[in-house]
């Protein structure tokens, strides 16, 4: 005869659990308990990144006309940046609108307002040919990852302000 090997036992781990019985009983927030997380962790202005990615769109396209000595170069670059920013900036003027709505309409303004800023940055990537005269692709793509890539150096930003902060 043939022996079965021995499997072990298949455990449902969306099933219910003692410690998840502990996560039921805690009581919500008060209002003090809101307002201090609020305080401790103070939300990042929308509008405070986009003027960041504005900033670091004419460093680059300033530093990219210097460098390589060609105007055409810069100007690409700061079309890059506004690729970035102008949608950006639309995005947020959109939301903002939408801050005191219910939660649903909340979620269906953030994406409509997304939709509406990717098709923007779309127009405006396609009317780049036409727009700048002596357009260097590369230079326009690289100032806008660069642009894009602020979201990370605000988040990044963010934390060490509140490291900085809990030190004091």
């Amino acid at each position: 005869m043939q022996e079965r090997s021995r499997r072990p036992e298949f455990r449902d781990s969306w099933a219910e659990d003692e410690n998840d019985k502990e996560l039921d009983e805690r009581a919500p927030l008060t209002r003090e308990q809101v307002q201090a997380l609020r305080e401790e962790y103070p939300l990042l202005s929308p509008w405070r990144v986009v003027a960041v990615q504005a900033a670091v769109g004419l460093v680059v396209a300033a530093l990219a006309a210097v460098v390589t000595g060609r105007g055409a170069i810069g100007w690409s670059a700061l079309y890059g940046a506004a690729a970035v920013v102008v949608p950006g900036a639309l995005m947020v003027r959109g939301l903002a609108k939408t801050r005191d709505k219910q939660p649903g309409t909340q979620v269906f303004g953030f994406l409509l307002w997304e939709f509406i800023k990717i098709g923007v940055a779309a127009a405006m990537l396609v009317a780049a040919a036409v727009v700048v005269r002596d357009l260097s692709w590369p230079a326009l793509l690289v100032t806008m990852v660069l642009c894009m890539k602020v979201n990370w150096l605000a988040l990044l930003w963010q934390g060490r302000a509140r490291a900085r902060k809990k030190r004091s």
